[in-house]
């Protein structure tokens, strides 16, 4: 973990968004919280990830998402060799999903 952002702002900032309850609530932080352009380009980089764990190809994900070639590289370094941040939200969410839909 990088001990850069371990800080007394991003420990409280982190705190405030444990606290948020549903989808609704995430909008209306969110949106006070972040630009436009910030939710997006923080939203795109997730899709790119996604994707990439899918085996989608850089041409694909690229077309589909609007990132660049950079962006997608910079994703799939951090999937690759990263903290596991993707992996475990990914995972968590796949096991959400399954038993939602039951």
């Amino acid at each position: 973990m990088n001990n850069r952002i371990r800080t007394e702002a991003v420990k409280h900032l982190f705190e405030a968004i444990l606290t948020l309850e549903n989808e609704e609530e995430c909008f209306e932080f969110f949106e006070d919280l972040c630009t436009v352009n910030e939710l997006l380009s923080l939203s795109q980089r997730f899709e790119v990830a996604s994707m990439l764990k899918r085996k989608d190809t850089y041409l694909k994900i690229a077309e589909k998402t609007g990132a660049s070639t950079a962006t997608i590289s910079r994703v799939n370094r951090s999937l690759n060799y990263g903290n596991e941040g993707y992996t475990m939200v990914f995972s968590r969410m796949k096991s959400y999903n399954e038993n939602n839909e039951k």
